[in-house]
């Protein structure tokens, strides 16, 4: 196995960006180097050079997956700030229930699941994280003083539960209509 290039070069930026577009639309699942090189105008052994191996590039696939979703949390942050928690979480759902958004959700979707089947694989910790990442978004919805109580823990673990539960059923059936109205239904008791 090859060490990865210790400094970061503007090609290997350029080839995860290229391999991060085709994982959006091919997934992990069976993920080979040469088919993915090939679409990328690469070579699987600049790949291994670069990334050091199959699971380094998969690390960086999900690390570039998990800045995309940091931002997306970022910006709905400042598009939410002082908004009512309940209003808030909808319009958190309305993101994650826009077309534009299917193939990142499904590649997210798919390392949270790895993760917690293979948790010493490349994506160990994604899912802990992603988790995570998600309260820690909610609970600035929720007012300063109250967000440290176990009731909005509990209330922003409901929501979480609400949007995940939703968003893998939207993702299985494409019923986006029926989804957002059962989601729109569980928040309103949040």
């Amino acid at each position: 196995m090859t060490e990865p290039s210790p400094l970061p070069s503007p090609r290997k930026a350029e080839l995860l960006e290229a391999a991060y577009a085709y994982a959006l639309a091919h997934g992990l699942a069976g993920l080979s180097l040469r088919p993915l090189a090939a679409a990328i105008e690469s070579s699987p052994r600049v790949l291994l050079y670069l990334f050091g191996s199959k699971e380094g590039l998969i690390q960086a696939l999900l690390a570039r997956a998990r800045a995309d979703e940091l931002a997306m949390l970022d910006g709905l942050k400042r598009d939410q700030h002082g908004a009512d928690f309940s209003a808030a979480v909808l319009e958190v759902w309305n993101w994650l229930s826009g077309p534009r958004h299917h193939d990142l959700l499904v590649f997210w979707l798919e390392g949270y699941s790895r993760s917690l089947v293979d948790p010493a694989g490349p994506w160990a910790g994604f899912a802990r994280q992603t988790v995570t990442d998600w309260l820690d978004v909610l609970a600035s919805y929720q007012p300063a003083p109250w967000r440290r109580t176990g009731e909005a823990q509990a209330q922003r673990t409901a929501a979480l539960a609400i949007l995940r539960g939703g968003l893998m059923d939207l993702l299985a059936t494409g019923e986006r209509d029926r989804v957002t109205a059962a989601v729109c239904s569980a928040t309103g008791n949040l």
